[in-house]
């Protein structure tokens, strides 16, 4: 038979204290946590000082990668040819935080490619800052839908095991065939597939933002659909470039408080042309808001992304200092 040792008075103490602060703190643990969980999409309840941690975007480089979209990229120029390590390694070199890997660009979209890649980051001092996927959820049902569907959560998967804890989702287009479908009844449908696809990623911790894109090109008709859909793991990708109203800025700024991500193009278009993108102005608007996350540059303009991605990163890094 097995005796027991008998419990001082002084640890008899000591154990009622420790129950009787663990059952006040458990509560306010509980409260703190529902007040931060924004209800439909946002705005998010961000507290303390802005934070702009800077992020590259392999789609910068999407002329020199051998894949894209599932398909050889005969045009990458002589000698320029890289991978998703090797950007890794570019983004280690020129100090970014962050690195995001498009989705477009895997040659192998294996459970030991995403590991493969995690670790690499690990070693390099980076983070997946997030993904991106080419989704189109404008749709009627059918196969073709649940298709886009499952490929997203496929990708959420795949997220998890990258280490990253956002993608980057469309709303996409109307298909020109689709007879008797209206952009109102492809809303509807957007709206259905990412509650399911959040539905999916809340369990595993990964966010879904939705850009402005598309049909969406304005934060007029982009915050209430991010508000329609009844999750907490939505919000906005916010792409400085995508809007296609007379002041995107304004725009850019509305997006602010439900933004999960951020993007900056070095062009913006305004006034029925592509004009310079006074990047300092954005990275104002972000810290008004009270934004805390990644930014990462996205280049898609004409010069030589060799020659200008380091110069942005430069001048990135000066603003968010």
């Amino acid at each position: 038979m097995t005796t027991m040792n008998p419990v001082s008075r002084r640890d008899f103490l000591k154990l009622s204290a420790a129950a009787s602060v663990a059952a006040a703190v458990a509560p306010s643990f509980a409260q703190a946590a529902a007040a931060a969980t924004p209800a439909r999409g946002g705005p998010f309840n961000r507290t303390g000082k802005p934070r702009l941690l800077l992020s590259l975007a392999a789609y910068s480089f999407r002329e020199n990668f051998p894949t894209m979209r599932g398909k050889p990229n005969a045009k990458v120029p002589a000698g320029r040819e890289t991978d998703l390590f090797k950007f890794i390694d570019y983004c280690a070199a020129h100090g970014c935080d962050g690195a995001e890997l498009t989705s477009y660009f895997f040659a192998e979209e294996t459970d030991a490619t995403m590991i493969a890649l995690r670790r690499h980051a690990f070693l390099r001092g980076v983070a997946v800052s997030g993904t991106a996927i080419g989704n189109n959820f404008s749709l009627p049902k059918g196969p073709k839908l649940t298709e886009e569907i499952a490929t997203t959560k496929k990708w959420i998967d795949r997220s998890l095991l990258m280490g990253a804890q956002h993608i980057r989702v469309f709303a996409g287009n109307v298909p020109k065939d689709a007879a008797n479908f209206t952009r109102a009844d492809a809303d509807k449908q957007v709206i259905a597939a990412l509650e399911e696809c959040c539905d999916y990623a809340g369990k595993r911790g990964i966010f879904l933002g939705l850009e402005n894109h598309d049909s969406i090109g304005s934060a007029a008709t982009l915050i209430p659909m991010v508000k329609a859909v009844n999750s907490p793991w939505i919000g906005i990708n916010l792409d400085s470039g995508n809007f296609r109203t007379a002041d995107p800025y304004k725009d850019f700024a509305e997006c602010v408080p439900y933004a999960l991500n951020v993007q900056f193009k070095v062009e913006i278009h305004a006034g029925g042309g592509n004009q310079p993108a006074d990047m300092k102005r954005f990275t104002k608007i972000l810290r008004d808001g009270g934004y805390q996350g990644w930014i990462a540059l996205e280049y898609e303009a004409k010069e030589d992304s060799a020659v200008a991605v380091p110069r942005y990163l430069q001048e990135m890094k000066a603003l968010f200092a």
